[in-house]
């Protein structure tokens, strides 16, 4: 059984929507202060044609421009302090950091990195989730189709086969990267793109 259908028709007609482990029912119904923000966040979202243009760096406009909204409504960038204790013996093991974390709520954009990412973000999930530490995860990402923009503009270097795009997340999802995780992922499609801003 999916969940999926709580999306509202507003989101899931903009964004191409996946879910596992009924992520969607978990957010409504445990969470859904943090449900409101995802949606209100993403419902207001827009790809302007000016920051697929602006140069790139460590944190691009893009992904400021999702990741800023949700820390205006309290979420944080948090990073775990984990460790591992054998005996007297304690080992730690820090977590990578979460872009948006909220009420055990884990948020990550992946716009345009490497594609390994997925894979460190999806091990975090698990990884927090076996530890109590987050409920469910969600992921903000681009659609294939977008590649096709960013061609035409003449970017399409600049986002190449081995960064962070749907069909490169698909796959590490559905082979258990997750582990138990409840996850869902917004896919950022070209009903989103805004030739004129």
């Amino acid at each position: 059984m999916s969940t999926k259908h709580l999306v509202p028709p507003n989101i899931a007609s903009l964004y191409e929507v996946h879910e596992w482990r009924n992520a969607a029912g978990v957010l409504s119904t445990a969470y859904p202060s943090e449900w409101q923000d995802i949606l209100d966040v993403l419902g207001t979202f827009r790809l302007p044609r000016s920051k697929i243009m602006a140069p790139g760096g460590n944190r691009s406009d893009l992904s400021k421009a999702l990741d800023g909204p949700f820390h205006k409504r309290g979420w944080v960038e948090k990073q775990f302090r984990t460790a591992i204790k054998l005996d007297e013996r304690t080992v730690e093991s820090p977590t990578h950091k979460i872009d948006c974390y909220k009420n055990q709520v884990a948020l990550e954009i992946e716009w345009n990195n490497k594609d390994p990412f997925y894979d460190r973000d999806l091990n975090n999930f698990r990884l927090l989730f076996d530890l109590r530490a987050i409920d469910v995860g969600v992921i903000v990402t681009r659609c294939d189709e977008l590649q096709s923009i960013f061609n035409a503009l003449g970017k399409g270097p600049s986002y190449g086969n081995s960064t962070t795009h749907m069909s490169k997340l698909l796959p590490r999802i559905e082979g258990g990267g997750g582990g138990g995780c409840p996850i869902l992922v917004f896919g950022i499609s070209a009903r989103l793109y805004d030739e004129n801003a």
